[in-house]
């Protein structure tokens, strides 16, 4: 069809007016935005569609389903400035098509941005940015480790995370059915992200349930893990906060170590993996309400979970910055912090700092996990995800960093009572560190019972936000595959959802869960989602092509990525990805918690249990090679070409990304 170029066409469609202008009867040729074609057809019109100046086809959402519905033009391949405009317009028809039409009507959006934003800052930044990058830091060379790990966030996390924000909001699904619209035989990665979150439920909701615990027990005037006269201290037990001149010695324990690990844990209870002992009641009582919590607070969706996230996302922040003052005011706080930011240049010649900076960023900003997927699916679509991208993830970089501060200022002021190094009093590393060692710190301040609630609620917000985001995740993924089954029962299948989580969390409730959720977080997740996410920069680099990813990037925002973004998706960001997946395969860790050594056998059962989740994807590429007729040639071709079009609402027409 010949068209003159108009302006409208280098712009995004950013507005329903130009259409909605358009009376019943009135022809919208003059305003460059449908071509002869009525936007209120007549009856006997129904059957027509409408030609977007853009390349994108206009269908009625009135249209029916009458056979395959298959209109295809001459395509051509003039560029933009000629005059020139060809289209393929598809209507899909049977059941899958009017349930299409249905979801993107009924598809719920955020009631406002900052909802979007609190939730993405609540999911990224989580527990392991209290204790994890402070740890990571001192170790790697102090100040020198934010040198590589600025260079993995610019090169490797921040591009991951744009990305995933920008696929969920231009296709608006969650993690298993937005393959359908890019390379179908790679639907076993929303697969494989289902079961990898349901692993992190299993095991970081109960390091919620610890803190807890410890959040009921400091409702007291003395806080019990201040005293060595406890029935669960041992003859160990050295209190060296106390007035008494007590001297340290190396079988010394302290007894907020002993309340962690006899009392909380109860680790004694147990002999390890082989033999895990009975389920503590306690803890299973602490994890049943948190769980409760989790479930009133996202059973409606993301306009009832985008309202306690204005709590959850925002309370941990007041509570660090009381934290930083306070930690600034202690003495020796000066040299916890001259430890964390003292410099080791000769540490940025180990490969081990760059893998560890590289897991670091990737692990913080969280993509693979199919939440960002899931709430940028919820945007409007002309929302700027790439503004949304640069805020969010400098939001969490620099809350890693300012969190090391809250972290060192107290082990310095430990380093100076004890009068040791800071380097001994920092060996605690994980959870350990925030419940032994700060733990103590706290209980030894002035008003420590304040401090103890405030940061213990501090922790619970940290984690409940994280957790709310993981199981929209799988929720939204399964929603948006099934419709036709749960999309009416939301809060039933969050129910199922919950007791399958809470079933499958009774292993780490045990006496040695202890042990079980060091083995699930080293090995359930890490190299697991490493592989998910290496395989999803491929689909849409190489496969969707990084051409039409911008394209659609520019529908949205109405700016095609540049250069920076487009070298990041196809190639460094995928070696990156890599890079760090074959460093953590070659050097498995050897892990250790407490006195226990884990015997070789559960580095089997660690790889194992990886392998569960990202065997789906293989599995899938066969079922769909097997069910897809042709020859094989032809069943990779179609496999790899989209199953749908991607469908855009622009005021009261719909159109199909072509």
């Amino acid at each position: 069809m010949e068209k003159k170029t108009t302006s409208n066409e280098t712009e995004p469609l950013t507005s329903k007016k130009d259409v909605s202008d358009c009376n019943e009867g009135e022809d919208c040729k003059e305003n460059g935005l449908l071509d002869g074609n009525k936007v209120h057809p007549s009856p006997g019109d129904k059957g027509e569609t409408a030609q977007i100046s853009n390349g994108y086809s206009g269908v009625q959402s009135s249209v029916p389903c009458n056979g395959m519905g298959e209109v295809e033009d001459a395509q051509g391949t003039a560029p933009a400035a000629t005059t020139t405009t060809t289209t393929t317009t598809s209507t899909t028809c049977g059941a899958e098509g009017q349930q299409q039409l249905m979801e993107l009507e009924d598809r719920e959006t955020w009631s406002k941005k900052i909802d979007f934003l609190l939730s993405v800052i609540g999911y990224a930044v989580d527990l392991g940015n209290v204790w994890r990058f402070p740890y990571i830091c001192y170790q790697n060379g102090g100040g020198a480790f934010l040198i590589p790990y600025t260079i993995m966030a610019i090169f490797g996390g921040i591009p991951l995370f744009y990305m995933e924000l920008a696929l969920g909001q231009y296709h608006r699904n969650g993690c298993i059915s937005i393959w359908r619209k890019i390379c179908p035989i790679f639907k076993g990665i929303g697969f494989a992200i289902c079961i990898i979150d349901l692993y992190v439920a299993s095991y970081y909701n109960t390091i919620m349930a610890w803190a807890f615990y410890y959040l009921v027990s400091s409702f007291t005037a003395e806080l019990p893990w201040t005293s060595c006269k406890n029935a669960w201290n041992t003859g160990n037990c050295t209190n060296y906060f106390s007035k008494d001149n007590v001297s340290w010695s190396l079988h010394s324990i302290s007894p907020a170590e002993e309340f962690y690990t006899r009392q909380v844990l109860q680790v004694h209870r147990s002999n390890g993996l082989d033999d895990l002992g009975g389920i503590s009641w306690q803890l299973t009582l602490c994890l049943l309400l948190i769980f409760t919590i989790v479930y009133f607070s996202i059973w409606k969706g993301v306009k009832t979970s985008g309202k306690v996230v204005w709590v959850t996302a925002t309370f941990p922040y007041i509570i660090l910055f009381i934290l930083l003052v306070r930690g600034a005011t202690l003495p020796g706080a000066w040299r916890g912090v001259l430890y964390y930011l003292k410099p080791d240049w000769q540490k940025l010649l180990a490969t081990e700092v760059w893998v560890d900076a590289a897991a670091q960023i990737f692990f913080s900003l969280g993509p693979g996990f199919g939440v960002l997927l899931a709430y940028a699916s919820y945007n409007k679509f002309h929302n700027n995800c790439y503004q949304d991208a640069l805020v969010t993830s400098t939001v969490n970089c620099v809350t890693s960093f300012v969190s090391g501060f809250v972290i060192f200022t107290v082990l310095g002021y430990m380093a100076e009572m004890r009068n040791e190094d800071v380097s001994e009093v920092a060996k605690d590393t994980g959870p350990s560190l925030l419940f032994i060692t700060y733990a103590e710190a706290i209980a030894n301040m002035p008003a420590s019972t304040f401090f103890a609630i405030i940061f213990f609620l501090m922790l619970l917000t940290l984690g409940l936000d994280s957790t709310f985001a993981g199981l929209e995740g799988v929720i939204t993924g399964v929603l948006d595959e099934f419709p036709h089954v749960w999309s009416k029962r939301r809060e039933l299948f969050v129910l199922g959802l919950i007791i399958v989580c809470f079933l499958g969390s009774l292993a780490t409730l045990t006496f040695g869960g202890a042990y079980v959720v060091k083995l699930f977080e080293e090995y359930a997740t890490g190299p697991a989602v490493l592989t998910v996410v290496f395989l999803e920069a491929v689909a849409v680099a190489w496969f969707y092509g990084i051409t039409q990813f911008c394209n659609d990037v520019k529908e949205m925002l109405g700016f095609t990525p540049g250069w920076y973004w487009r070298v990041c998706w196809v190639a460094i960001s995928p070696i990156f990805l890599l890079f760090v997946t074959c460093s953590f395969l070659s050097n498995p860790p050897e892990l250790r918690l407490f006195e226990y050594s884990y015997p070789y056998w559960t580095t089997v059962v660690g790889y194992c249990i990886g392998t569960s989740s990202v065997i789906c994807i293989p599995i899938y590429m066969v079922y769909r090679l097997i069910i897809t007729p042709g020859t094989l040639k032809e069943r990779i071709l179609k496999s790899i070409t989209p199953e749908t079009a991607t469908e855009i609402p622009f005021g009261d027409i719909r159109m199909n990304a072509v």
